[in-house]
């Protein structure tokens, strides 16, 4: 488990895991105390480099601005 480049915190994890020669991901985020959201899980394709790669990343972008989206509503209904 490793901060996820790019994200400038330990806010956003990422998990890599080998299997059979296969590399698998699974991020997610805890920059909320009340909840733990995942934000992908894939399959690494055998492509050059350790960068993940740009599709992931929008996938990520995606659900992690909807998470942020979820908590400020969350907090709204509470206040």
């Amino acid at each position: 488990m490793k901060p996820l480049s790019g994200y400038g915190d330990a806010g956003v994890l990422e998990i890599v895991v080998d299997h059979h020669g296969d590399t698998y991901r699974a991020v997610y985020t805890v920059r909320w105390p009340e909840r733990l959201y995942v934000l992908h899980v894939f399959k690494k394709k055998s492509k050059p480099g350790w960068k993940t790669p740009k599709a992931e990343m929008n996938v990520i972008d995606a659900r992690l601005k909807r998470a942020r989206e979820n908590e400020e509503a969350a907090k709204r209904q509470k206040g």
